[in-house]
């Protein structure tokens, strides 16, 4: 999920901005539905997304499907989720270089614990795209120095039924995160950057037309190559979600977002569907 893990492409994605419904998200709305049902549950589905953003950032300039399955049981949630982009797209370097970055795929393994209002989340995040400076890009290689994978740790506050604010803190705690090489760019050297995000929420329940709707804003206290080079605000924006019913037994999830990333000047509107 690293956007710029070479000089080239560090340049672009905060030139030309380089993930709404993401695993993160997704493992909230578990939680939610497990204090719900007040026992072990089995979820499975797909999210189809007009664009997959996140924290403020474009993933793979396509429509997206995002597929999710998970086992949750007494606070404790363990699953996988993945995006595959549904169409190749290519990087702007500069006026005269283009990088082909084929179709983006991303893979996460998650476990996370709830208890009362707090959730302890631990996200392995690997991304398949070629994009990746580190050799190959292979899963199975956890070494800090060459590994695809970054590892994040997250404690949110998931707020209360009459209080419904949720706060989240995010740190990438090893692997693909690094700091400044010698040059001064981000995600080339060889400690680790500890690049964190701050996020806060809150949900607004509308019963009467069915809807409801997120406000939220979050941002980064230091630069990264996953956040931009500087601290600042990355991720401003509104969701609406609401259930469209099919039949007495079955409801169809949908979902607008305006999300704006002030750092980069970006904004986008994605479209989603739950399966």
């Amino acid at each position: 999920m690293n956007p710029s893990v070479n000089g080239f492409a560090f340049l672009l994605s905060f030139l030309f901005v380089f993930p709404l419904m993401a695993q993160d998200e997704k493992v909230f709305e578990e939680i939610k539905a497990q204090k719900e049902s007040d026992g072990a549950a089995l979820n499975f589905g797909a999210d189809i997304m007009s664009r997959y953003i996140w924290r403020g950032y474009d993933y793979g300039n396509s429509p997206a499907i995002q597929p999710n399955i998970s086992l949750s049981w007494k606070g404790f949630n363990v699953g996988v989720w993945g995006s595959y982009a549904f169409s190749k797209h290519t990087l702007q370097i500069n006026d005269s270089i283009f990088e082909d970055a084929e179709n983006y795929s991303e893979i996460d393994l998650y476990i996370s614990y709830t208890f009362k209002w707090f959730t302890l989340l631990f996200v392995d995040y690997f991304t398949v795209n070629g994009l990746n400076a580190n050799d190959g890009n292979r899963y199975f290689d956890y070494n800090n120095a060459t590994t695809g994978h970054a590892f994040e740790g997250t404690l949110a506050f998931d707020g209360t039924d009459t209080f419904p604010l949720q706060l989240t803190v995010n740190t990438i705690f090893y692997g693909d995160d690094k700091d400044k090489d010698s040059t001064g760019v981000y995600g080339t050297g060889t400690k680790n950057n500890f690049s964190t995000y701050f996020e806060a929420s809150y949900t607004f329940n509308i019963s009467k037309i069915g809807v409801e709707l997120k406000p939220f804003i979050g941002g980064t206290p230091f630069g990264s190559s996953w956040y931009g080079p500087t601290a600042g605000i990355i991720n401003v924006g509104l969701t609406a979600r609401k259930t469209i019913e099919i039949t007495k037994t079955y409801g169809l999830p949908l979902q607008v977002s305006f999300i704006t990333n002030p750092q980069s000047q970006s904004a986008f509107l994605v479209f989603g569907i739950s399966l």
